[in-house]
């Protein structure tokens, strides 16, 4: 179970599979469809990072990476 709380209480970082953040904070595919990732759900996230799906998207990765952490409550963010 601590093992579990910790993965739930470690920031997101743009080396992160984009599987991995939807397993550990499901809540998170609602924040990454709102900044313009609408094909989460593709078999590319399964082995895409973060930072490559933002690249991908166009999109800049710290300010989603921030963005995301901000709103799983994971570190405050200047929003």
């Amino acid at each position: 179970m601590a093992n579990e709380e910790n993965i739930k209480s470690t920031p997101v970082s743009g080396e992160m599979l984009i599987a991995e953040i939807l397993r550990d904070h499901p809540e998170s595919a609602y924040v990454l469809m709102n900044c313009g990732m609408g094909c989460i759900g593709c078999p590319s996230s399964q082995m895409e990072s973060l930072k490559d799906a933002c690249m991908v998207h166009g999109l800049d990765a710290d300010e989603v990476i921030k963005y995301l952490n901000y709103e799983l409550g994971l570190t405050a963010a200047e929003y």
